[in-house]
């Protein structure tokens, strides 16, 4: 699966993505796996909900840090990819 602009990801069932108290961090966890996003990774992750696209998270995370849509949008498709290449995101 690749993701494009107009794919709705969403964490698949046995994912779940929350802070971590323990560790002072975000992170995601899945069976026998645990990431540690960094802050740009965080801020796509809480934008992904099953509804908004791709294109839109882009959007809003490049009005929000006023950042050159284009380069946002590809961070997020480049990161997107390499998690659902992990199991970590469907759509």
């Amino acid at each position: 699966m690749t993701l494009t602009a107009d794919s709705v990801p969403h964490l698949p069932r046995h994912v779940r993505f929350r802070f971590d108290a323990a560790r002072n961090c975000h992170v995601l966890l899945a069976p026998e796996m645990v990431i540690m996003p960094d802050a740009i990774a965080v801020a796509i992750l809480d934008a992904v909900d099953g509804i908004a696209s791709v294109g839109v998270i882009a959007d809003t995370l490049a009005a929000r840090y006023e950042a050159p849509r284009e380069a946002v949008l590809a961070d997020c498709i480049e990161m997107l990819n390499d998690l659902a290449r992990k199991g970590m995101i469907a759509s």
